[in-house]
Order: C-alpha cells, then sequence, then structure tokens
C-alpha cells in the first residue's frame, strides 16, 4: 500500500490574533508513505528532497516517522504488531523551514494524517479531523498553526479545550509571503513577548482581531487597521529587524502588511507587492489560499 499526503504552509497570528488565527496556503510539502511486506532497514528508511534535505535525519527519528509510530501505537492499539518497523517514507519539502510558515505544524499533522490511514486500513478504526487537532496541539503547544494545515482557509483556535472554526475568506483570494534567507528559531522569537501585557493594548488588539474577520469576510478596506499589532511584533522587533524594517516599508504605502507567524518571513494580506519594494536577499512568493487542509490519496 502506497499513501500520498500532501500539507500547506501556514501563516500564523496575521497580526492581532497571536496564537489564534492562521490561514492555510498553496504551498504543500508532498509526502509519500509506502507498507511494505516485510521490515525496512530502520537507517535509511527516509527520504528527503528540497528543503532540509541534507540536514534532516534519514531513520526513524526523523519527526513524520517519529509521530506515526507514536499515533500507531497509541491510536490504534489493535493494528498488528511490527507494523511501523514496514513503513518507509519518501518526502518532498517545500515548505521553507524556520521562517514562519508552519513547517514544523505540517510535518506533525502530516504524521498524524499518515498515522490515521493506515491505521484505518489495517483496523477499520477512524481518527476524526478533530482528534488529528487534538494531537497535534498537544504536540505543538498551539493550534494556530495545525487548525489552519488541518482544515484549511482562515482559521480561528482556541487551546482548551482545543477548538477550531473556519471563517470564510471571502474578500481576498491569494496572498503575498516575503521570505528572507535567514532563519529564526520560534522558541527565541517566543522567549521575546514579556509574560504580562498593559491592559489597554490588549483592548485594542481585541479589537482589531475582531475587525480583521470582518475585513477577510465582508470588507477589504479595513484590512489595513485590522493588522496592525502590538501584541507581540514590536517587542520580537531585535530578533528580525531586518522583517519589521520591511513592514515598516509596506505599511507605509498603505499594504495591510504584517510578520508571519515567529517570522522572519512578512506576509501581505494583498495578491501584488512592488518589485520595488522586495529588498535584495527577499523571494516574493504570490499564493492562494488553500480552501481543504491536507489531503491523502492511496496510489494503489
Amino acid at each position: 500500500m502506497r499513501l500520498r499526503l500532501e500539507v500547506p504552509a501556514t501563516s500564523a497570528n496575521l497580526g492581532p490574533g497571536y496564537d489564534s488565527f492562521g490561514l492555510a496556503l498553496d504551498i504543500v510539502d508532498t509526502l509519500t508513505l509506502t507498507v511494505h511486506d516485510a521490515p525496512v532497514d530502520p537507517a535509511s528508511c527516509v527520504e528527503v528532497v528540497g528543503e532540509g534535505a541534507e540536514a534532516l535525519p534519514r531513520d526513524r527519528t526523523h519527526l513524520v516517522m517519529r509521530i506515526i509510530g507514536e499515533v500507531l501505537a497509541a491510536e490504534f492499539p489493535d493494528a498488528e504488531a511490527g507494523l511501523a518497523e514496514r513503513l518507509s517514507l519518501h518526502c518532498v519539502n517545500r515548505i521553507p523551514h524556520s521562517r514562519g510558515l508552519g513547517s514544523s505544524a505540517a510535518a506533525v499533522v502530516a504524521g498524524i494524517g499518515l498515522a490515521a490511514e493506515v491505521g484505518r486500513a489495517f483496523t477499520g478504526a477512524e481518527l476524526s479531523r478533530d482528534r488529528v487537532l487534538e494531537l497535534a496541539t498537544a504536540i505543538e503547544g498551539h493550534p494556530d498553526n495545525a487548525a489552519p494545515a488541518i482544515f484549511g482557509g482562515f482559521t480561528i483556535s482556541l487551546p482548551q479545550p482545543v477548538m477550531s472554526w473556519q471563517v470564510p475568506v471571502r474578500t481576498l483570494e491569494a496572498v503575498t509571503v516575503l521570505i528572507p534567507e535567514v532563519r529564526l528559531d520560534t522558541d527565541v522569537a517566543r522567549g521575546l513577548i514579556p509574560a504580562a501585557i498593559d491592559h489597554a493594548i490588549a483592548a485594542e488588539n481585541s479589537a482589531r482581531a475582531g475587525l480583521l474577520v470582518h475585513g477577510l469576510g465582508t470588507d477589504a478596506s479595513v484590512l489595513f487597521e485590522a493588522t496592525r499589532d502590538q501584541l507581540h511584533q514590536e517587542f520580537r522587533r531585535s530578533a528580525y529587524p531586518e522583517s519589521m524594517s520591511l513592514v515598516d516599508s509596506l505599511r507605509a504605502q498603505g499594504l495591510p502588511t504584517v510578520v508571519s507567524g515567529a517570522g522572519p518571513t512578512v506576509l501581505v494580506l494583498a495578491e501584488q507587492v512592488p518589485d520595488s519594494a522586495v529588498p535584495a536577499g527577499v523571494t516574493a512568493v504570490r499564493t492562494s489560499i488553500d480552501l481543504g487542509g491536507y489531503r491523502v490519496s492511496r496510489e494503489n
């Protein structure tokens, strides 16, 4: 049996929706999982092409492979013994790593999604997408990237209990991501946000978060005001000064611009960005919004 899974990149926060808003993008990783008749060499059971090909492990410590094994053991206890030892994985990675585009969440969701399909094939038990979100959030620590990777589109999520809603986007068909060459560790970016926030800042961010929902669903003219954030981006300025300079520059031109996730990629809620506004070393990618989340098909 061979399964093919595609999982989208995601942009979290979208400005004021810290740790709760997420948007799925049409930049996908493609993973092919093969179930062999006999155990495969555990030291070389993973192949990687594209992003991270030179650095990622090729054995069962690979994140996706490790999650497949853990989910099969925990969620499908009736699956036959030794099933995980018969798996090999081929990854075509297109989502940039450590750039704020949800590559880690995509890998986690892909692992759970593949385990769900293998488990269903061998036991008949189903793993709902809501359960996939619960498992992914337990691993990731927050659902803002996992939810759009699972359900697609624009999602609003809560962490406890884990819940997510897909909100229609009617004012925007595509966005632009500006991807720098530099990388940033998410933990470094998170460590810069203070434990307590002034009440006035929180109140203003709440208003802008509500306005962003209105802007994406009904009135694109409010997107510029809706995407101004004071909750996390400014506190992280020292971690990605070039990205914040780009955000400042594009906002000065009237474009609704934010830092994507923990950065350093910059997200513009507009289909076009002038070439003259894109600095050297930054790649501009126009991408449509992925509406379906991860999808799995059986190749034979």
